[in-house]
């Protein structure tokens, strides 16, 4: 698995040494294949306690509105999607970017560990 992102891809083509034979047929596609294979450059941040919940959830096949809502839910989860004092127009932001944000983890399968750094990808499904 690489932890490269698109943005490296690019860089390591702007940056190559033999401009001359970058851009023959075998060189372009390897480009391709490393560009088609990179990270986004902007993965989801999410805390560790939703990456080990999105990593139960998808390993038992649960719907991302099962996540997001649960009665088994996890607590330290939970608590992140909770809107302390009640939903208001002034904690919206707040609270439509944690679940935004665990919502793209979810889609895209890649996020970055808030806590560690770590970068989780889950295998693609095939069904």
């Amino acid at each position: 698995m690489s932890n490269e992102t698109k943005r490296e891809v690019v860089e390591a083509i702007l940056l190559a040494k033999d401009t001359d034979t970058i851009w023959d047929s075998s060189n372009v596609r390897y480009y391709l294949n490393r560009y088609d294979a990179a990270l986004p450059d902007d993965l989801p941040v999410i805390p560790e306690a939703q990456s080990d919940w999105i990593k139960q959830c998808k390993a038992n096949d649960y719907s991302l509105s099962f996540a997001l809502g649960d009665e088994i839910t996890p607590i330290e989860v939970a608590k992140t999607f909770c809107v302390l004092g009640g939903y208001t127009d002034k904690n919206k932001d707040k609270w439509l970017k944690l679940q935004n944000t665990f919502a793209r983890a979810w889609l895209l399968g890649v996020w970055r560990v808030e806590e560690t750094g770590e970068i989780v990808k889950l295998e693609a499904d095939h069904g």
